[in-house]
């Protein structure tokens, strides 16, 4: 029995019992089944010293100040303990930092020690003896007390440091969630700096360790279920938001990490859908590796994994990647469901396609769409260059993938030629699994509108493959929005905090927006966008730059048509400023995260 699994020192402790898992609970589950005390965590932004912001690095006398020492007192005095009467454990970052504010804290009348390596095994018993009664109030401290202590009395958990581990934050909280006799809650006040890992503090607080950042976002805009409660101060909110925005998370290092840690678990190589029955990190991060280094899942295993006598040829590995990156990335179900039938199938009615899709999703696909997603899986939709021209991927390799003939299916040579290969044939279908436990895991049919999930994220090469155009357009044609060839269909892309337009939200029902620049009420496509009445438009929106290039599906757009009006924007450029009305009013906590100012 171990509360540390997944241990910080590498060690394979599964190995121990043949990978023979008897029973787990993780953090979360446990507070729901009331086998712990329920906690309330602040996020309290730290205090800048002197017009510093404290941070990894900041000098000692920052940290030790007397201007921190009252800052640090007033928010314990803010937030309090539940019986009044403080037994509290204080980590900090450095062993001199841990005396001198234990002395700073007796000084002021405080009942303090600071505890570190140091100190004799008797020294720590008798500390918490009188922390539990009473003749202590907090104890300070390094890392000693991260595990293999037991003091059901804590009551507050103060985190002075910055969090270098969600594995180690998890251990200090558990420090205070035995339950007791007359303990109510558990206070846990972290001191957020401007430190680089602040995202490691939402992965730790929700057990999100998919380090995806779209999942991150969601779980910081929705907090926690159940008794326990999850809080931050707007700028220690801001802190982590700008952490997640800027943090590494498919450095090699950590992907080999999860890697290493997940085959220890289970004993074996991990699949991708290993990844997600556990609930390890996101297994599309090591496809999208730093700039597509790996491509596939196939090409990490390959690499770091050594000789397991796994052969593909250079067109297999190039189809393999093409997959895994083009089609399997859980965006449009369709495309990873049509070619798992195509492989076990090969040859099948359109019809019967159709019909699976609508019993397992309960919604209907039109023949522009069937006909959208064989266009894809053979890769007509995505282009490269070739000699100085933009070309369809499948032309450029002479991918075959599979036909429409009489409204059959078919699959075709370049396919049924590399599913001879055992290990092509493992390592897609893993991938096509990944892709649709993904899609059916965020998949909700009362928030599923012409192929988008409200408030998932989809880059520009996504939303055009899902509106089943046949290529996708180059970027700068695009802009902010674009009108399709067969006047169907003109996604709006909109970056929130970007100086350039006066587009946003007026209400939670009303979106304000203008067109690019040089345009009139007479222009064509403002007339397109203001009289057809068959057109969509489908809004995405991120908040700035910096959380990367793909937006957040917020609802299909109606024009009010009283609203088209010509302006000259704040740059000076001639715009037609028009108003839209959501289908779908914006949720509350997604519009606040937009409109917050970073």
């Amino acid at each position: 029995m171990t509360a540390t699994p997944e241990r910080t020192d590498g060690a394979d402790i599964y190995e121990l019992f043949n990978h023979d898992i008897g029973y787990e609970i993780r953090l979360h589950n446990a507070l729901y089944e009331n086998m712990l005390c329920p906690f309330h965590y602040y996020g309290v932004a730290d205090i800048t010293v002197n017009g510093e912001l404290l941070n990894e690095k900041s000098d000692f006398n920052l940290l030790t100040s007397n201007n921190r020492i009252e800052h640090i007192i007033d928010r314990l005095s803010f937030y309090g303990c539940d019986d009044g009467k403080p037994k509290g454990l204080i980590f900090c970052s450095r062993n001199a930092e841990c005396r001198e504010l234990s002395d700073g804290f007796n000084n002021r009348g405080f009942k303090t020690i600071a505890l570190s390596g140091q100190n004799t095994e008797e020294q720590r018993k008798n500390a918490v003896r009188n922390l539990e009664t009473g003749n202590l109030e907090y104890i300070f401290t390094v890392d000693i007390f991260n595990e293999g202590i037991d003091i059901p009395a804590l009551n507050q958990i103060i985190m002075l440091r910055p969090t270098q581990s969600p594995i180690i934050f998890v251990q200090q909280l558990g420090r205070g969630l035995r339950k007791l006799d007359n303990k109510d809650y558990l206070t846990v006040i972290d001191f957020i700096g401007n430190y680089n890992n602040n995202y490691l503090i939402a992965i730790a607080l929700h057990g999100d360790t998919s380090y995806n950042k779209d999942s991150l976002r969601k779980c910081m805009k929705e907090g926690i279920s159940g008794p326990s409660t999850i809080n931050f101060d707007k700028i220690s909110q801001e802190r982590i938001f700008a952490s997640i925005d800027s943090a590494n998370m498919q450095t090699k290092k950590d992907l080999i990490t999860d890697y290493s840690l997940l085959k220890h678990k289970i004993g074996k190589i991990p699949s991708m859908v290993d990844f997600i029955t556990h609930g390890s990190r996101d297994p599309f991060l090591y496809v999208s590796y730093n700039g597509n280094k790996y491509k596939s899942y196939y090409n990490f295993i390959s690499q770091v994994a050594g000789d397991l006598n796994m052969n593909l040829d250079s067109n297999q590995s190039r189809l393999l990647e093409k997959f895994s990156l083009e089609i399997n990335n859980s965006k449009r179900v369709e495309d990873s469901f049509m070619l798992k039938k195509i492989i076990t199938d090969r040859f099948f009615s359109i019809k019967s396609f159709r019909t699976d899709i609508f019993n397992k999703y309960g919604y209907n696909i039109t023949s522009e769409t069937c006909n959208s997603v064989i266009n894809n899986i053979n890769f007509r939709f995505i282009r490269e260059k070739k000699d100085g021209s933009l070309m369809p991927v499948g032309e450029i390799y002479s991918f075959k993938i599979a036909k429409i003939e009489n409204n059959k299916i078919e699959i075709e040579d370049t396919l049924e030629e590399a599913i001879n290969n055992k290990d092509f044939k493992k390592y897609l279908l893993d991938s096509i699994e990944y892709s649709i436990k993904t899609f059916d895991r965020n998949y909700h049919k009362n928030k599923f509108i012409s192929g988008f999930i409200l408030y998932k994220k989809y880059s520009r090469k996504d939303v055009f493959r899902i509106l089943n155009w046949e290529q996708n357009p180059v970027a700068q044609n695009v802009g902010g929005y674009m009108i399709s060839p067969k006047k169907e269909n003109c996604p709006i892309f909109v970056t929130y905090q970007e100086n350039q337009y006066d587009d946003r939200f007026v209400d939670n029902e009303t979106f304000e927006w203008e067109s690019k620049k040089n345009r009139t009420l007479k222009s064509p496509d403002v007339i397109e966008i203001k009289t057809n009445k068959n057109l969509d438009l489908p809004l995405f929106v991120k908040k700035d730059d910096a959380e990367g290039s793909d937006f957040y599906f917020i609802s299909f757009l109606t024009p009010i048509n009283n609203s088209f009006k010509e302006v000259i924007n704040k740059n000076g450029d001639r715009v037609v400023r028009i108003r839209f009305k959501l289908k779908n009013p914006i949720e509350e906590k997604l519009l606040e995260y937009l409109c917050s100012i970073r």
